[in-house]
């Protein structure tokens, strides 16, 4: 995405831009980049600080989104389309080094060793996928046929190979459920909130591919939140027949011809279950991210027991840190979906804009 976007580097000697009111964004991901065109529209001059060498972030990693299957690269379309004429800065492959507060303003050194002079920070470093070879039990990067939604989601492009050992499609498939989420074990109590409906999708998808496919979702509770989520939860069942088992798994082995025996407990019929199948899906979840850590630490903002960023209230300033000038947007906070991400970017810069001319209309008082 980052090819086709104008980059302008921020000049502290630009008289047009000294007479507005300048915005670092931290994170250049679906938040950051939505923030930063509706604060550019609003009259105001942003940087955008990216560690990696493109921006959309997990954005670049799918290749079809629920609940409408629309392709990834359509959406990424759209948002190079929209930024593309905006007059705002991006810092590739690069970070915050020290934050310091000065009469009223953010003094930032970057990594690249760019030093920034800022009215206000938004902080848009968004989350990390749950490492699955935190589960052992389950085998990921252990056995062959172990795999997570992340990974499947590449192999379900068009040119994805879903073949198993000796090249056969697997004829049995499984999905796994909140793994790295609503769990002791690894630490996470909380729900990912759209891994749900990320393996109902992705059950549909395998079923289009491989229509002679059992597929089977083993699952604690499903919790289907969103618009047209129950709808195609129904349709998989009844047009496509995946079947949903409630129940968790307790551990999977692998046999010598390279499938899988899993273990697992039906507990709406209270029995045991075992069941062979040639792959096994992890429909892994979000965390907070070490780049979320390090901008609470150099912000000097507070996290939640989860480790995702503390808002100042959760009903009324959800785009609000504990610092003021510091605005929060995205997943950095919670879990959350693209539409949810991209509403509560919009959100952050609303409030970012407001308290700027708050701020101006006090001083000339």
């Amino acid at each position: 995405m980052s090819a086709s976007i104008r980059v302008i580097r921020y000049n502290p000697c630009n008289q047009e831009k000294k007479k507005m009111k300048h915005i670092v964004i931290i994170g250049g991901g679906i938040a950051g980049m939505e923030t930063a065109s509706a604060l550019t529209d609003a009259g105001h001059w942003v940087t955008v600080i990216e560690k990696e060498a493109q921006i959309g972030g997990k954005l670049n990693q799918w290749s079809y989104l629920f609940p409408d299957f629309m392709p990834a690269d359509q959406i990424k379309s759209a948002l190079q389309e929209k930024y593309h004429e905006r007059d705002f800065s991006i810092l590739h492959q690069s970070e915050v080094r020290s934050l310091h507060r000065h009469n009223g303003q953010f003094n930032i050194e970057t990594s690249d060793e760019q030093q920034l002079k800022a009215d206000a920070i938004v902080v848009a470093t968004g989350y990390e996928l749950f490492d699955a070879r935190r589960k052992e039990e389950y085998g990921y990067k252990i056995y062959d046929h172990v795999i997570t939604s992340a990974d499947l989601e590449q192999l379900l492009l068009p040119d994805g190979d879903l073949t198993v050992a000796a090249g056969k499609e697997p004829k049995r498939i499984a999905f796994v459920h909140c793994v790295g989420s609503r769990d002791e074990k690894s630490g996470n109590h909380y729900c990912s909130k759209v891994c749900c409906i990320t393996g109902v999708k992705q059950a549909i998808e395998l079923k289009k591919r491989l229509p002679e496919a059992e597929i089977y979702c083993f699952y604690m509770d499903l919790r289907m939140y969103g618009k047209h989520f129950e709808e195609l939860y129904r349709e998989a069942q009844e047009k496509y027949d995946i079947q949903f088992i409630r129940g968790r798994l307790s551990e999977a082995s692998e046999k010598i011809d390279k499938s899988l025996l899993i273990k697992a407990e039906d507990t709406l019929s209270g029995r045991p279950l075992k069941m062979n199948v040639d792959l096994l899906v992890l429909l892994i979840g979000m965390e907070a991210g070490k780049g979320t850590s390090a901008a609470a630490a150099t912000c000097g903002i507070g996290c939640e027991e989860s480790g995702f960023l503390k808002t100042a209230d959760a009903f009324l300033k959800s785009n609000f840190s504990q610092q003021e000038g510091i605005f929060l947007a995205g997943s950095c906070t919670a879990p959350m979906s693209i539409n949810d991400t991209i509403l509560h970017a919009r959100s952050a810069a609303m409030e970012v804009d407001h308290w700027l001319k708050s701020r101006c209309d006090n001083e000339k008082m």
